[in-house]
């Protein structure tokens, strides 16, 4: 099994910042990369804002905090991966920005080096065929918020190799995450199950058989889930909701995945869901 001292992740927007995060506070040394400056300063933000919960609560002491931001180092160079023994790949929910980005990875980082993907629904061993080291291309699929949730969906690709899957399972572990293995099938098992549930709330909503606090109350009650789907499809984003359900439809080939034309109404009107302040609800 492989040792990782020093851990990337390409994308500092929720999820990215989220990881890094939890990846510090395990006692790896973490490279966050973005884009551009104001996306990494954002990222590191979040990070500090959230520790500083922790503190605030009694949970953690202002030292702790100072030293897991100082394990995070922000940078805009994706170059700075030629240092990683392991990364994340956490862009947008977009093949050819992955494709990209894995090619580049592949090219910069030591031949040791396990790359892995937080996507949610895209097959990793697509993913993997853009390198010239499929087995050491995995899934690592972190829940959002990152810091809260205790799963991490870990993907095998038909190449990936027995010790990345070991390496990858010990390091969720490490991070203080359960985790749960899926076979490379579009959306694996988290939202294979999670988005049509979301889809029929908006096809409910489409259809006029409740308003939308109706549908969520009926789930949050009737069902016992802590979110309505509806606020939860708001909380996603609605881009990646329908990117998700795109992703089931073509890959899986059956019409029970197709997404509800309300919910592409939403994404090209911009309404994306809390950050954009607007999706199912206002905020």
């Amino acid at each position: 099994m492989a040792t990782v001292t020093t851990f990337g992740v390409i994308g500092a927007g929720q999820m990215g910042a989220g990881i890094a995060q939890v990846a510090a506070a395990s006692g790896i040394q973490v490279i966050l990369q973005d884009i551009s400056q104001e996306f990494v300063d954002r990222g590191m933000a979040t990070i500090a804002r959230n520790l500083q919960r922790g503190v605030d609560k009694g949970k953690m002491a202002e030292e702790e905090k100072q030293a897991i931001l100082a394990r995070v180092k922000p940078v805009t160079e994706i170059s700075a991966m030629r240092d990683a023994d392991f990364v994340v790949e956490a862009a947008s929910e977009n093949e050819e920005i992955k494709f990209k980005i894995f090619a580049q990875l592949d090219e910069l980082c030591p031949p040791h080096a396990i790359l892995s993907s937080n996507t949610s629904s895209i097959p990793i061993g697509r993913i993997a065929a853009r390198t010239r080291r499929p087995e050491k291309v995995i899934g690592m699929h972190f829940m959002n918020p990152v810091p809260v949730m205790k799963l991490v969906e870990v993907i095998r690709a038909l190449p990936t190799s027995e010790e990345t899957f070991r390496t990858t399972v010990a390091l969720a572990e490490k991070m203080g995450k359960t985790p749960a293995v899926a076979s490379d099938f579009p959306g694996f098992i988290a939202n294979r199950i999670l988005l049509p549930m979301i889809n029929e709330a908006i096809f409910c909503l489409y259809q006029g058989v409740g308003d939308k606090e109706s549908i969520d109350t009926v789930m949050q009650l009737g069902m016992n889930h802590p979110m309505g789907p509806l606020a939860l499809a708001d909380l996603i984003g609605l881009d990646t909701c329908l990117a998700i359900l795109e992703t089931l439809h073509r890959g899986l080939g059956d019409p029970k995945y197709r997404p509800c034309p309300l919910l592409r109404q939403y994404v090209e009107s911009g309404w994306l869901g809390r950050k954009t302040g607007r999706g199912f609800y206002s905020y």
